[in-house]
């Protein structure tokens, strides 16, 4: 590893051999007395502007000793650093920061001008509420830990910065309340995040398999959220959360499956009515799951499933219909995945007529035309929009619901029951970081039951929940 020498035109060719990109420049200056300055500076994520307000400007009347802390006076930057090895010189240059060389000095100053490019906060998409914060996280890592400090006023959060991948060198914010958060899990995270060895990491998606303790597992074991106060809210009950640059999403550890039932909204309306939504939510996730296979699975082996009436309908409808149960029950899920997918990638007004076309025009022409009973339409679409009263866990739920159809089709309710009970097995035998995923379910915890599926009021939850085990147990009163 070389280090700066002192010869301004040798180290600054050191410096070019190691950034040889046609966007990486360099500007030389001369101050008043006759010292010469060199910056080198990538053209498109520096504030050229700043660089000159702030450096060149102010180093052009530069009248004192040539050393870094006196050059580090006259420079107006906010941030500012010294540094003699040329492969981290190199690193902030890419990082959008100047590197200031001058001759005689063994060492360089870097000055914080970069050029950050963020969108505007907005509310997230995937996560909107009626009542309460509308304001969601963005690319950009020092926005999304602001908004995090902005909730959190207390010394006890801390947020430390590790870097992960060889060529992207993309920032993580490690974020968690001390004496709050369990320590062993604090660490085995950031053990866990220095152990990545990847090149790119261009969203936290990717950190996900690191952090996960079966990496290829059906099962989520990270939890994700794109909303601040939700992100605090986790961090207040003892969880490790991650902020990755460049990504919106961020991640929670550990993880429980009840969290993805629940909303911000919930905090904000009386308990009564969160406890039923969350209970609509579970209603609706196990009816979109169940539903096409059991339909396929009482024609195909138990007629008895159905009352008589219902029976009689289904059989008027499905009496000219080419294909099996199971096979059109598939046709069906197929072109409702296929017209999910298009309308999501296509332009936005495009996909919501392509919409209206698949729903209506394509639908009903298939029923007419004899290819698809209207029971299964119904089914499938009614299905889909269960999935989505859950949209964290659309993943997993439907390739669940594709794995019951098919063996509803080839065994039977038995399969269905049997493809159950595997499930809870699966479920309530994973754990991350120490903390059951199936929690506060199995084991049963009593006191962390009543913010689950069920709502309690705030007073009733004067304790963190003794799941995540915090060394700081209470909150309230």
């Amino acid at each position: 590893m070389k280090n700066v020498t002192g010869d301004l035109k040798k180290d600054t060719e050191t410096l070019k051999k190691l950034l040889p990109a046609e966007d990486i420049l360099t500007f030389e200056f001369v101050s008043d007395r006759g010292l010469k300055f060199t910056v080198v500076f990538a053209d498109p994520i520096t504030d050229k502007e700043l660089l000159g307000e702030q450096v060149v400007r102010a180093l052009s009347h530069f009248d004192g000793k040539p050393t870094a802390a006196e050059v580090g006076k006259h420079i107006t930057s906010p941030e500012m650093k010294t540094e003699k090895s040329f492969e981290k010189l190199a690193a902030e240059v890419l990082a959008g920061n100047p590197v200031l060389l001058w001759e005689g000095m063994d060492e360089a100053v870097i000055a914080g001008t970069k050029k950050v490019f963020t969108r505007a906060i907005s509310e997230p998409s995937t996560d909107v509420a009626v009542k309460g914060p509308r304001e969601g996280f963005i690319e950009d890592v020092k926005t999304n830990t602001s908004l995090i400090r902005r909730r959190l006023k207390t010394g006890e959060l801390k947020i430390e910065m590790l870097e992960v991948g060889r060529r992207s060198k993309t920032f993580i914010a490690v974020c968690y309340l001390e004496g709050t958060a369990v320590k062993k899990t604090v660490e085995d995270i950031k053990k866990k995040i220095r152990e990545i060895d990847i090149d790119v990491v261009p969203d936290s998606s990717y950190i996900t398999h690191f952090l996960a303790s079966r990496p290829y597992s059906l099962v989520k074991q990270i939890g994700t959220t794109e909303k601040p106060d939700i992100f605090c809210a986790k961090l207040a009950e003892g969880r490790v959360g991650l902020i990755v640059d460049g990504s919106p999403i961020a991640l929670t550890a550990p993880y429980m499956l009840v969290e993805d039932f629940q909303s911000s909204e919930d905090y904000f309306v009386p308990p009564y009515r969160a406890t039923f939504t969350r209970l609509l939510r579970l209603f609706a996730l196990i009816v979109a799951i169940y539903l096409p296979a059991f339909y396929v699975a009482g024609q195909l082996f138990k007629l008895q499933l159905f009352p008589v009436k219902l029976l009689l309908t289904i059989a008027g409808s499905i009496r000219d219909i080419p294909f099996s149960p199971s096979l059109e029950m598939l046709l069906v899920l197929l072109v409702l995945e296929v017209l999910n997918e298009a309308s999501i990638r296509m332009p936005k007004y495009v996909g919501m007529a392509l919409s209206v076309v698949g729903a209506l025009v394509l639908g009903e022409t298939a029923v007419s035309a004899g290819f698809v009973s209207t029971p299964a339409i119904i089914i499938i679409a009614f299905s889909g929009i269960g999935l989505y009263a859950v949209p964290n866990l659309i993943e997993q739920t439907s390739v669940l619901r594709l794995a019951m159809l098919l063996i509803a089709g080839s065994v039977g309710t038995y399969g269905i029951i049997l493809l159950t009970a595997f499930t809870l097995l699966y479920l309530v035998t994973t754990e991350n970081f120490g903390t059951p995923l199936f929690s506060p379910f199995s084991p049963l915890v009593g006191r962390d039951l009543r913010d689950s599926l069920f709502k309690y009021n705030l007073g009733s939850l004067p304790t963190r929940p003794k799941t995540l085990k915090s060394p700081n147990k209470r909150r309230l009163g």
